[in-house]
C-alpha cells in the first residue's frame, strides 16, 4: 500500500507567507524559510512553495528564497508561481526544487507541459488546477478552472483539463478547491473524486482543512495520494506529527 503524503503549503507574496479565505483577504503568516525549516523538522513528506502573485504581477520567480529554503530542508520541494517557459523550470530545479508546479502558463500554452516533461522527466512536472463550482454549460463536471491566482475564469472543465494535462506528460496534479480554500470545512470530496477517477497520475488534494478529521476524510473518501494544508499548520492548530498520528490511528498508511 502506498503511504499517503502530508504536505504543508507555503503561499508566498512579496517574500512573506500569506493565507486567506477563498483566495482573498490575505494575512501575513511568517517567513517562508523559517516556516519550511519547522515543517522539515516535524517530518513533512514534502513542501509546496507557491509564489501566488508572480503570474498576476508578471514578475520573476523568487529564486533566492527557493535556494535558501532548499539549503535548509531535506524534504522534497515543489515550487510554483510565475513559471512561463522551460527555462524557468530549469532554473527552479537548479535552485533546489525537486518538482515544478505550473498553473496559468500551462492553460494558455499547453505545449509547455510536454516540453518540460520531455526535457526533465514527468516526475518533475506538477500541474496546479484551481477549480470552482460553476453553472457554465461548457464545464460538464460542474467545476471550472481559474487562472492567475483564481482571478480569471478560463471556460475549461476541471476534469477534462486534468485529463489533458496527464496526456501531455504531467506527472502529478495539485488540485485546489477554490470554494473550500481557507474555509476550514474540509476537502471538496466530490471534486477530488471526479478528477482522480478520470486520470492515472497522482493527485494532491488541497483546500479546506480545519480539523484533524478532515485529513482522515480526505484519505479514506478519495484516491488522493497527497493531502495539502496551509493555515492550520502556519498558525499552529496542529503539527505534521499530530496529523500523521491521526491518520495512522484511522488505518491510513503514512510515513512516521
Amino acid at each position: 500500500m502506498l503511504k499517503i503524503r502530508v504536505i504543508p503549503c507555503l503561499d508566498v507574496k512579496e517574500g512573506r507567507v500569506v493565507k486567506g479565505i477563498n483566495f482573498v483577504d490575505l494575512k501575513d503568516a511568517g517567513d517562508p524559510v523559517e516556516q519550511a525549516k519547522i515543517y522539515d523538522d516535524q517530518g513533512a513528506d514534502e513542501l509546496c512553495f507557491l509564489d501566488i502573485t508572480a503570474s498576476i504581477e508578471k514578475r520573476d520567480i523568487l529564486f533566492d528564497i527557493i535556494h535558501k529554503t532548499a539549503k535548509k530542508c531535506f524534504m522534497p520541494l515543489t515550487v510554483g508561481g510565475g513559471v512561463r517557459k522551460v527555462e524557468d523550470v530549469r532554473k527552479l530545479l537548479y535552485s533546489g526544487a525537486d518538482k515544478v508546479s505550473i498553473n496559468s502558463s500551462a492553460i494558455y500554452e499547453p505545449d509547455l507541459i510536454k516540453q518540460s516533461s520531455n526535457r526533465f522527466g514527468k516526475q518533475c512536472v506538477v500541474i496546479a488546477i484551481d477549480a470552482k463550482k460553476t453553472e457554465n454549460i461548457n464545464c460538464k463536471s460542474g467545476y471550472e478552472v481559474f487562472s492567475h491566482g483564481g482571478t480569471i475564469n478560463t471556460n475549461l472543465d476541471a476534469v477534462e483539463w486534468a485529463k489533458q494535462c496527464a496526456d501531455l506528460g504531467a506527472g502529478e496534479i495539485l488540485l485546489t478547491s477554490m470554494d473550500n480554500d481557507g474555509t476550514k470545512k474540509g476537502f471538496n470530496i466530490e471534486l477530488i473524486n471526479k478528477v482522480t477517477k478520470n486520470i492515472n497520475i497522482p493527485v494532491i488534494a488541497s483546500g479546506g482543512v480545519g480539523e484533524l478529521k478532515h485529513f482522515t476524510e480526505g484519505a479514506c473518501k478519495t484516491d488522493a495520494s497527497g493531502l495539502l494544508a496551509a493555515s492550520v499548520f502556519h498558525y499552529g492548530d496542529f503539527t505534521i506529527n499530530e496529523v500523521k498520528k491521526e491518520l495512522n490511528n484511522n488505518g491510513v498508511a503514512v510515513r512516521i
